[in-house]
């Protein structure tokens, strides 16, 4: 039977009573709105009876909507002063959380999730854009996460849903878009946040696409590497240094005139593509 939210003590109190001030080096900023939390654990989906990994629970606010939601939530938490509200929060939910302790980055997505999985997160900002690369850089494709819900600083977020010819457009939206759905999913104000940030944020919804074929996720990194690297100068003189490069701008038809910032995803891969073959 699933602990109403009544049945739990407000998050305000949680926090008081252990003494978590939002740790700043940490990257913390809790939410504590419970309305909110359940709206960003629907984005993913039904989660009943499903595997969700989160990074960095912190209290517990949005570890509570996960279980609300039925889901079977394993948490990696960097700090231990809050291990023991999460271990009361565990007591409220029986058999349905995990906690452990450690680094999230030092942390194989493998080794603690052994099936595929949800990840849903309000991730800390000084480790967010880190952890994301590390999820779509897999060659191996579809990967083991099912999807992403998480939460960014909002120039994150925009970065990773970005469109051709817009000033957030560059590798993070390429590496976001090749091969996933990305949608922004909610955009959240500041003041939802105990301590405020000085940025607004959002929450980003990416699920698995079909990965295209003749590409390497290595190759694209590389092309998209050196495109962005110099993205006010021409393709002619960024790609330069990457051999097979402007080869492969030529064999796509594609002018190697144009800045980086006006191709488009599908172009990208095309470059890549032909780069392979070349």
């Amino acid at each position: 039977m699933r602990t109403p939210v009544t049945a739990l003590p407000p998050l305000r109190e949680v926090i008081a009573r252990h003494g978590l001030a939002a740790s700043k080096a940490l990257g913390q900023n809790f939410l504590l709105d419970e309305q909110l939390l359940d709206r960003i654990a629907a984005v993913p989906g039904d989660l009943d009876g499903q595997d969700v990994l989160e990074i960095g629970p912190g209290p517990g606010g949005l570890t509570r909507a996960l279980l609300r939601a039925g889901a079977n939530v394993t948490a990696i938490e960097r700090d231990r002063r809050c291990l023991p509200a999460l271990a009361e929060l565990g007591e409220a939910f029986p058999g349905q959380l995990k906690v452990i302790e450690g680094d999230a980055l030092e942390i194989p997505l493998a080794s603690v999730m052994p099936g595929p999985c949800h990840i849903a997160s309000n991730l800390p900002y000084n480790v967010g854009t880190a952890l994301l690369i590390g999820w779509l850089s897999g060659q191996d494709w579809p990967p083991q996460w099912r999807s992403l819900t998480l939460m960014f600083q909002r120039e994150v977020a925009d970065r990773i849903v970005a469109a051709p010819d817009s000033d957030a457009y560059g590798r993070l939206a390429i590496l976001s878009q090749w091969r996933c759905q990305a949608r922004l999913a909610m955009k959240v104000h500041r003041s939802a946040f105990t301590p405020p940030p000085k940025v607004m944020s959002a929450i980003v919804h990416l699920t698995p696409a079909d990965m295209p074929d003749g590409i390497r996720a290595a190759r694209l990194e590389a092309i998209t590497a050196a495109a962005f690297g110099q993205r006010r100068k021409m393709l002619r003189q960024s790609l330069k240094g990457l051999p097979g490069a402007l080869a492969a701008l030529e064999a796509v038809g594609i002018d190697p005139a144009r800045r980086a910032e006006t191709l488009s995803v599908e172009e990208f891969l095309s470059v890549a593509r032909a780069m392979e073959t070349t």
